[in-house]
């Protein structure tokens, strides 16, 4: 029911407001206020009532706008009890809240939401837990995440991990976004990032356009952010410890290939297949790849189809001997390969100093257990003996290893003893001068001499069939010898 109305009907505010379900003072108020509108009268105001901050309430604004509405109502309250302020720090919490709304409402930042364009940009950042280093980037359009772990978060480590982004992408984008990490960060002047040498050098080899975030501003690359949290969360915590980086890249390219299989809730589709149109859109990678870090180490291959790394030797196919080849290594491992072609040449686990890796499938043998020094002939006299065969090597090697002085003269007279007995029966002779040790041609004469009779030395315990050639005699088995009981007897 109108109050207007109701009061005109009975006539007292009480009356009224019973009819309207309401106070005498409601009642009152609007009557008052209907009066002072039929005379054309502003109708008075309601009283405010003072509050117990009101004296420290400019000393709160100005505060709150010198820190830009970051200042918090703990830090503020020990000014405003110096100022005067007897109140309770619950209420002056919401004297400071009402300050920063305040603010806020008049230095609102007006952000607006990403408008990405396919191709155009790449989101990058680091995170760590644990030690572990986690890079992250976010092709901005199709959403697609690439997620990779290292061990620091050098500059060095960031282009050979944008370099496999560029990779798996197919392409590059146009711009690649960061914030202003002190790897890729030479200063700032003016507000404005001035990139590294080595960054400038390796945007300029990719042919894309590096671009940093505002300073203290997470929101401009949020993307990228959230996806740093989100790998921490459902990748590194679930699986650590990792035993090494290997095995955590492993796992991290399979959790990329799963999360970009699946619809993204921002975009309703599947960023592995919006990555399929935008690589249309995408630069080219360029037909060779970067040399990234300290420069790569390249050696000589020497005559004994080795490189040297570290004071150690390294084996490397034979056909290499003499050209240059290019040298990785691992905390574990060492690899050769091609300069331009990158083909892996060979792999050796790393050795000490002095010490030596060879790998027998690089060389036409495998490698004796001992060296093999094998007799050269050079003079006539050596060339006719050692046409005699193996015998006749071993026997120079014997006599060498004697220490016959006078072994020519005496390779002299065993040729004399060649064409008086000839080679079947010297090559007897030599062998059995190089069982029994004998190195002088005196004793391959003697030897000759027996006419090939010589007695043959037997060890000790030998049976005699060995050496002498008995007579062959039936035999009877023991049984043929056992006593017999007399029959005879036992039938008296």
């Amino acid at each position: 029911m109108d109050v207007i109305a109701a009061y005109e009907s009975v006539g007292t505010y009480r009356g009224a407001a019973e009819l309207c379900g309401t106070t005498h003072k409601t009642v009152r108020r609007i009557v008052e206020a209907h009066r002072a509108g039929l005379v054309g009268e502003t109708p008075a105001g309601r009283k405010g009532r003072a509050h117990n901050y009101d004296e420290v309430t400019q000393l709160v604004a100005k505060r709150v706008a010198d820190t830009q509405g970051r200042i918090s109502a703990k830090r503020l309250l020990p000014a405003a009890r110096a100022a005067g302020y007897p109140g309770s720090p619950r209420n002056f919490r919401r004297l400071v809240a009402e300050a920063k709304t305040a603010w806020r409402r008049d230095h609102h930042r007006g952000r607006r939401p990403g408008v990405w364009s396919p191709g155009e940009t790449l989101i990058i950042d680091w995170g760590v837990l644990a030690g572990v280093h986690v890079f992250c980037a976010v092709l901005a359009w199709s959403r697609f995440r690439f997620v990779r772990f290292a061990g620091n978060e050098r500059g060095t480590t960031t282009f050979e991990l944008l370099a496999e982004c560029f990779e798996v992408l197919g392409g590059v984008p146009q711009v690649v976004l960061a914030d202003r990490m002190g790897c890729l960060k030479a200063g700032v002047v003016a507000n404005l990032v001035v990139p590294t040498a080595d960054y400038v050098r390796f945007a300029t080899f990719y042919g894309f356009r590096p671009d940093f975030c505002q300073p203290a501003d997470p929101e401009s690359k949020g993307m990228v952010e959230r996806l740093v949290g989100y790998a921490k969360a459902d990748l590194m915590i679930p699986q650590q410890p990792f035993t090494d980086l290997w095995s955590a890249n492993d796992a991290a390219e399979v959790w990329c290939g799963e999360v970009n299989a699946r619809q993204h809730s921002e975009i309703c589709a599947v960023p592995l297949d919006r990555l399929e149109r935008e690589r249309e859109l995408l630069r080219p990678l360029p037909s060779l790849r970067p040399e990234i870090g300290a420069k790569v180490t390249s050696r000589k291959v020497d005559r004994l189809s080795c490189v040297r790394f570290g004071s150690a030797r390294y084996s490397v196919p034979c056909r290499l001997i003499g050209t240059q080849v290019t040298i990785t290594t691992t905390p574990t491992t060492l690899t050769v390969v091609a300069p331009v072609t990158g083909e892996v040449l060979a792999e050796h686990p790393l050795v000490g100093p002095g010490e030596t890796s060879i790998d027998d499938a690089h060389y036409d043998r495998p490698r004796p257990d001992r060296p093999n020094r094998a007799p050269r002939p050079r003079t006539q006299t050596e060339k006719d003996f050692c046409t005699l065969g193996p015998i006749a090597e071993a026997f120079l090697v014997g006599a060498a290893a004697a220490g016959v002085s006078k072994l020519g003269a005496e390779l002299a007279d065993i040729c004399i003893l060649r064409a008086a007995h000839g080679d079947q029966a010297l090559l007897a002779a030599l062998e059995r001068a190089v069982t029994y040790r004998r190195w002088r041609a005196a004793d391959i004469r003697s030897i000759l001499a027996t006419s090939g009779h010589a007695p043959t030395p037997r060890p000790a315990g030998s049976s005699l069939a060995d050496v002498l050639t008995l007579p062959t005699v039936p035999t009877r088995p023991l049984d043929a010898y056992k006593i017999q009981p007399d029959s005879t007897r036992e039938d008296r």
